[in-house]
C-alpha cells in the first residue's frame, strides 16, 4: 500500500472514531472542513480524501453546498424482513399511515417516560441537539432531511430510555417511520398554524424529558402523536371532499 493510500486510510479510521465519539446519527451534519481539519490537525486536502473514501463506503453522504452527512446504517437483516413489506403497505394504501401512528403513540409514549427518568446528562445534550437541529432543517429545501432529522429526534428519545427492546422495536421502524414522518410533513407543514404547533409539541418533549418529568413527558408525546394523527385525518376528509365537489357536474351545463 502506498504511503498516501495508508494516510487515508488511518485518517479515515480517526473520522470514524470521532463520528462514535460525537455520537453522530444518521442524518446528521459533519463540521465543515476547516474546522474538522483543525479539531483532527490535518491538512484540508488530506481529510478531503479520507472524506471521499468514507462516501465511496457509504458511511458518509455529500450534499451539494450542503456538506456531509451520516449515512443512514443499513438495516440488519431480521430488521429488514420487518420494514420491507410493512413500507409497501404503507405505498399501497396510504391508510396504514394511522396503524403506524397508533404503533407509535404505544411505543414513544414509554420511551418518553423512561428517557426522562433515565436519561444522562449526555443524552439530554444529544436529544437538544437533535431538537435544534430540527429547527433548522426546512421542509421546502430539503424534505428527505427534514423528516430525518424529525425521526433522528424521536429516536434519540428511544436511546435515552435505556431499554434495548423498545430501541430496538424503534430502530426496526426506522424506514417506516421515515416514509411517515414524511407524508405527514408533506402534508401538514404546509400551513404554518399546524407547523408552530408541531413546533410547540416538539419543545414541550424535549423539555419535559431533560426536566426528568417523566409524567409530563409520556402525556406531551401521546398530545403530539394524537395532534398528527387527527389533523392527518382531517385534512384527508377535506381533500376527499374536495375531490367530490369536483365530480359534481355544473347545473349551467
Amino acid at each position: 500500500m502506498h504511503e498516501e493510500q495508508r494516510l487515508a486510510e488511518s485518517l479515515a479510521q480517526r473520522l470514524r472514531a470521532f463520528i462514535d465519539e460525537q455520537r453522530l446519527q444518521p442524518g446528521e451534519r459533519l463540521p465543515a472542513e476547516r474546522q474538522l481539519a483543525q479539531q483532527l490537525t490535518v491538512s484540508r486536502s488530506s481529510l478531503r480524501e479520507a472524506l471521499q473514501k468514507l462516501i465511496s463506503e457509504g458511511v458518509l453522504i455529500s450534499r451539494r453546498g450542503g456538506g456531509n452527512f451520516i449515512a443512514e446504517r443499513p438495516a440488519d437483516w431480521s430488521a429488514s424482513r420487518l420494514v420491507m413489506p410493512l413500507s409497501t403497505l404503507l405505498a399501497d394504501d396510504p391508510g396504514y399511515r394511522y396503524d403506524v401512528l397508533e404503533a407509535r403513540i404505544a411505543i414513544e409514549s414509554s420511551t418518553a417516560w423512561h428517557a426522562a427518568r433515565r436519561a444522562t446528562p449526555e443524552d439530554k445534550a444529544h436529544i437538544e441537539r437533535c431538537y435544534q437541529m430540527m429547527l433548522q432543517v426546512s421542509d421546502r429545501d430539503d424534505p428527505d432531511l427534514a423528516a430525518h432529522s424529525d425521526v433522528r429526534f424521536h429516536l434519540a428519545i428511544a436511546e435515552a430510555a435505556h431499554n434495548l427492546v423498545l430501541l430496538q422495536a424503534m430502530r426496526g421502524l426506522f424506514d417506516l417511520l421515515q416514509s411517515s414522518v414524511m407524508q405527514s410533513r408533506q402534508r401538514m407543514y404546509t400551513a404554518p398554524e399546524i407547523f408552530q404547533q408541531l413546533a410547540v409539541q416538539h419543545q414541550a418533549i424535549c423539555q419535559a424529558i431533560i426536566a426528568g418529568d417523566a409524567e409530563r413527558a409520556r402525556s406531551v408525546t401521546i398530545h403530539h402523536l394524537e395532534f398528527v394523527d387527527a389533523t392527518m385525518r382531517n385534512l384527508h376528509e377535506e381533500e376527499a371532499r374536495r375531490a367530490r365537489s369536483m365530480r359534481i357536474p355544473d347545473s349551467k351545463a
